[in-house]
């Protein structure tokens, strides 16, 4: 990890709410944002911002979500947030997250990462795929 991984650094990115991410049970016009496709884009622009301030062989997993989705988004807006580090805590980091849409607040919460040597972590999965193979 970068010496400039510290609480308090913060980025803002924003998120064009595409069919992809929106439910269909409401058919056509009631399309909004998914709870499970904003779990995601929290996760990968957390881990994204993350990979910044790690050093090469690095990365992270995530290890928790906590999350309230406070409002509807439809289908073609955008949806702004911000991710700013919160603690670090050794390879435990800790992200609060806020987003807002064009008229209302979106979601609040903390996300928590978890930063790995990949080539470790690869041995590690290999190792308990040969377990549960019997091998």
């Amino acid at each position: 990890m970068k010496a400039s991984l510290v609480a308090g650094i913060s980025t803002t990115r924003r998120v064009p709410i595409d069919k992809g991410r929106t439910i269909s049970f409401m058919g056509e016009d009631g399309r909004v944002y998914a709870t499970p496709s904003m779990v995601l884009d929290i996760e990968q622009n957390c881990r994204d911002f993350l990979l910044e301030h790690l050093d090469p062989g690095e990365d992270s997993v995530g290890t928790r979500v906590e999350v309230d989705h406070l409002a509807a988004t439809p289908l073609g807006m955008n949806v702004e947030f911000t991710i700013t580090i919160a603690e670090v805590k050794g390879k435990a980091v800790t992200f609060e997250v806020t987003a807002k849409d064009e008229l209302d607040p979106v979601c609040k919460g903390k996300h928590f990462r978890f930063v790995v040597d990949v080539a470790k972590t690869q041995e590690r999965l290999k190792a308990k795929i040969a377990k549960a193979k019997g091998g």
